[in-house]
């Protein structure tokens, strides 16, 4: 049986010493190269056409799901792993919805990198058991979060959504030409409803749904109101 030819994608030099170390110690496993961003992971897979990518998330140039979603339509033969710090469920399913056939935090030990490796290329998919654990625990939340959200009137979110932004309650009484206490009163029920009784607690909310995107402004806002506690 031929080797399966891996390409280690990785922008520090020292960490891809590490896997190449501990996967060349798995019998009929060959690193054919290494790239340390990107755009040199696509041109060696173009090149060199390997069996198995490892493949960093965080890298310059090109990051790894744009990797991905490139590998996808233009290698589509090509198995890839995700060998990456980010443990949170969120990260795994959108990498193997990009198109990762597995996905494995480099806290693993080498036996779930060989059982990875073995499992992708036998063309199943592969996350490791903490992983699931943390997708499964992030999928419950993300149904929770929804189901708060669905409890609210579309004023509400409006309302939530300016909140969010940093507005206050008579700028959001002028944007929507309504009065200071009817928009007090809508404030009152989106608290009630989402069970979240501060205005930080709203933010990081809102931000978590989508409502929002993380702007210099909501951060500004954050901070002020964590050092307004302390």
């Amino acid at each position: 049986m031929d080797s399966i030819r891996v390409l280690l994608a990785d922008d520090h030099a020292l960490v891809r010493a590490g896997i190449r170390a501990l996967i060349e110690a798995i019998d009929g496993i060959q690193v054919i190269a290494e790239a340390g961003d990107g755009e040199e992971a696509l041109r060696l897979m173009h090149e060199l056409q390997p069996d198995l990518v490892l493949l960093d998330l965080t890298m310059p140039k090109k990051n790894g799901f744009e990797v991905l979603e490139e590998a996808r339509k233009l290698f589509p033969q090509i198995r890839i792993i995700v060998l990456t710090v980010h443990e949170a469920g969120e990260y795994a399913v959108r990498a193997l919805r990009s198109g990762a056939a597995g996905y494995l935090p480099k806290s693993a030990a080498s036996a779930d990198l060989a059982d990875a490796i073995e499992t992708v290329m036998r063309g199943e998919a592969y996350i490791s058991r903490e992983v699931s654990k943390r997708t499964i625990i992030d999928y419950s939340k993300a149904v929770d979060e929804q189901e708060r959200i669905a409890k609210l009137t579309p004023r509400q979110r409006e309302i939530l959504t300016l909140i969010a932004e940093g507005h206050s309650t008579k700028e959001i009484a002028r944007r929507l030409n309504i009065s200071v206490k009817t928009v007090e009163s809508h404030r009152a029920q989106v608290t009630e409803r989402l069970n979240i009784h501060d205005v930080a607690g709203l933010v990081r909310f809102a931000i978590r749904i989508g409502l929002v995107k993380i702007s210099l402004a909501t951060v500004k806002l954050l901070v002020l109101m964590h050092y307004a506690k302390s």
